[in-house]
């Protein structure tokens, strides 16, 4: 079931009738939170609503023993339990075959042919999510960051809350579960932002679909002109942009015509001025996870800072899919995040890190602009091969065909809608609380959006991170 398709605009409407006008206490509002994101999960599949039933249960009843254990080992056996648990559902359903697939090629290396045959299994779409975010549950009960609840109900609807389900931002339950045990109700302040983010997310995903033509020639035919190779690796970066952001603005806004708080997952990623900054602003629910759960477990930057940061990429680069493009991507990542720490502390470039002149900003934004944009290649890539012919390409170093004639009308729109995204993000960060007190603003902004979104959108285009 799609944000943007009139399904679930029916779904949502009935929801939100029996919210907030009909189920005014707190246990009926929590089991209709639990059914309805049921329902609107298996308009995908069905068969994996057990799936999220048996990641709630596990390390509903794991925590509480976390939580009631007074021996230090067996509290980490408890916290293994719920580690291994989720993770070997990650391992069976995304990257068993990718490890089979991987074994065999090695083997052939040597000159042995296993025949071995992958498992094929359907990926249960938002597990990556939801395990991440089960997960952080049982770690912060184990640091003793937060009491487990009681209640199985409450933690089901937590783990399965439907607007963040399947494509984030990962909600962790110190984040959702106090929400839960108010059960907050809507307000007419955050409905009327809820409603600029909910326009401002399907204008940016509608913007998105208008990229796969620009980039499909770039990256899933024979070698293009130099302009046109920019074009689409440029119309991926705007792509994964409005859709992924897209989708989280949805998520946020719809959670609040709820009366809940979603936190913000991306924070104009594109003017970042270094990859550290990047990753700050990038899908910022995933960053931080790692950071806390994953980096800081591994010793932060006390002992092997370096290593710990490269691990922590490389984990997050095979987070998004199971293939070697996405290992890669996140090495690449690690490298250039480890060589900007390596030059902050070079004192020759002092005057260079703390320069606040405009010049100086935008040529350091640029230049992660262009590192990023070179992930994004790795990223969309189909296997490596063809990434370093796409690296070749983008700088010339092979002979190409000529630029057709409409090359350079695409390069501008595509460019036009990178800016434009980033734009209006900037203006509901910096101006949505004014645009929402001034009526004559808003509702006709987010009408005139919702009118272009229906005349030019595509409903039946699914949301680039649901794979994942």
């Amino acid at each position: 079931m799609l944000f943007n398709t009139p399904i679930f605009f029916l779904f949502f409407a009935i929801f939100f009738v029996l919210y907030s006008f009909v189920l005014l206490r707190r246990w009926p509002r929590l089991l209709l939170i639990v059914v309805g994101s049921f329902v609107f999960y298996a308009g995908w599949n069905y068969r994996f609503i057990p799936l999220l039933v048996f990641s709630a249960v596990v390390d509903y009843f794991l925590a509480i023993a976390l939580h009631d254990a007074t021996q230090k080992k067996k509290k980490k056996l408890l916290l293994a339990a719920s580690i291994v648990t989720n993770l070997g559902i990650l391992a069976v359903f995304k990257y068993a075959d990718f490890a089979i697939e991987s074994v065999v090629s090695l083997l052939g290396v040597f000159g042995y042919e296993p025949s071995w045959t992958v498992l094929a299994l359907v990926l249960p779409v938002g597990i990556s999510f939801y395990t991440f975010q089960s997960m952080s549950y049982t770690i912060d009960v184990y640091r003793g960051e937060m009491e487990p609840r009681k209640g199985l109900l409450q933690f089901t609807a937590a783990l399965s809350f439907f607007p963040q389900l399947v494509a984030g931002p990962i909600l962790r339950a110190k984040q959702i579960l106090p929400q839960l045990e108010v059960m907050p109700s809507p307000t007419w302040l955050g409905a009327k932002h809820g409603f600029l983010l909910i326009s401002v997310g399907l204008l940016k995903k509608t913007l998105a679909d208008l990229m796969p033509g620009v980039v499909s020639t770039t990256f899933d035919g024979p070698a293009v002109s130099l302009l046109e190779t920019w074009t689409g690796v440029l119309g991926f970066a705007a792509q994964i942009y409005g859709d992924f952001s897209g989708y989280t603005d949805m998520a946020i806004g719809i959670g609040l015509l709820l009366g809940f708080q979603i936190p913000l997952n991306f924070r104009l990623p594109y003017l970042a001025s270094s990859p550290i900054d990047f990753w700050r602003r990038w899908h910022i629910s995933l960053s931080t996870w790692l950071r806390d759960y994953l980096y800081i477990s591994l010793g932060g930057n006390r002992t092997h800072h370096y290593r710990n940061i490269m691990f922590t990429m490389l984990l997050g680069g095979l987070w998004h899919g199971a293939a070697w493009t996405f290992v890669v991507w996140g090495a690449f990542h690690g490298c250039i995040i480890i060589a900007t720490h390596a030059l902050n502390k070079l004192d020759q470039l002092r005057h260079i890190r703390h320069s606040k002149h405009w010049f100086v900003h935008a040529g350091k934004c640029l230049f992660t602009f262009y590192l990023v944009l070179l992930g994004w290649v790795l990223f969309r890539a189909q296997d490596l091969s063809s990434a370093f012919a796409i690296f070749a390409n983008m700088h010339g170093t092979t002979p190409l065909p000529q630029a057709p004639p409409l090359a350079t009308l695409f390069f501008g729109l595509t460019l036009f809608a990178l800016f434009f995204m980033h734009g209006i993000d900037w203006m509901v960060l910096r101006y949505g609380s004014r645009i929402e007190a001034r009526k004559w603003i808003l509702w006709p902004m987010i009408t005139t959006i919702q009118f272009f979104c229906f005349m030019v959108g595509t409903p039946s285009d699914a949301f680039i991170y649901f794979q994942f």
